[in-house]
């Protein structure tokens, strides 16, 4: 049985306390008072909720550490300390529409040693409120569904393989890239899926329950809790060059270490035509 560590009891109660104002929210959807911050991009009086929830929580626990929020931006903290990515509520537009698939995505992350910016991500949390999943991980401790352990799936056939994606949408995205790359890899797998929620995409790759996942153009906090919970599920998180780094946010591929070359190959072709 997995011993939560106490930066996970931290990042694991303030998800929940927020994810329970959220399964009320999502309750009475329609109810919501939801303002437009792009062409494409809704932000509601959930979202606000949520992340003043998880940024109390955080700083009452770390007063010291920094924050990167996908609505208040960065605010900083102590330089020599870690600071929290946080994503109150990735999967808006699921939320706002009542479909059930949507997330709370959190991640500490070191500063580099010596000074000069940041480094690696040492704990996440993802939590699905709908479902009550809190899918966590910390570097070098593993991948955890509460306290089972996770692992990718073993698949090595693309052929047998289920692939998350994210579709781009108004103001976001190249439509022209992606229809390449799922052009090259839709004919070889068994199923391409479009969920939403990145957060929950990688946490559900780590599980094994998707075997690779590509998308572009997201943030820090869309994938930097769930590029940790890949990596310690012993699965591989790349950019589409095939290049690792702590967080991947514009450009992801993730798969098990034999899927992940196939999916790069297939990838590296369809960019190239």
């Amino acid at each position: 049985m997995a011993v939560l560590s106490g930066v996970i009891r931290v990042m694991e109660k303030a998800a929940r306390k927020a994810g329970g104002r959220l399964r009320r929210d999502f309750g009475e959807v329609e109810h919501l008072q939801v303002s437009r911050k792009g062409p494409a991009d809704f932000v509601s009086k959930a979202d606000r909720i949520a992340e003043r929830t998880i940024y109390d929580e955080l700083l009452n626990a770390r007063p010291d550490w920094g924050f990167v929020m996908e609505e208040a931006g960065v605010i900083e903290g102590d330089a020599n300390k870690p600071r929290w990515i946080v994503d109150p509520l990735d999967g808006t537009s699921n939320f706002l529409h009542g479909i059930p698939h949507f997330a709370i995505s959190i991640a500490v992350q070191e500063p580099k040693l010596g000074g000069g910016g940041w480094g690696d991500v040492t704990a996440a949390v993802v939590y699905s409120p709908v479902t009550d999943e809190t899918f966590w991980a910390e570097k070098s401790r593993g991948a955890w569904l509460h306290d089972g352990r996770l692992r990718v799936s073993a698949r090595g056939q693309l052929s047998e393989a289920l692939i998350a994606t994210g579709i781009p949408f108004s103001g976001h995205g190249d439509f022209g890239e992606w229809t390449r790359i799922f052009g090259a890899i839709a004919p070889q797998v068994a199923g391409i899926r479009r969920y939403g929620a990145a957060s929950l995409d990688l946490a559900w790759l780590a599980a094994g329950r998707f075997d690779g996942f590509w998308e572009s153009d997201l943030s820090d906090w869309d994938t930097a809790a769930g590029c940790l919970l890949v990596r310690e599920a012993g699965g591989f998180v790349s950019d589409f060059r095939g290049r690792s780094q702590p967080i991947h946010a514009k450009q992801v591929l993730a798969a098990n270490d034999t899927l992940h070359s196939k999916l790069h190959k297939l990838l590296a072709g369809a960019l190239k035509a």
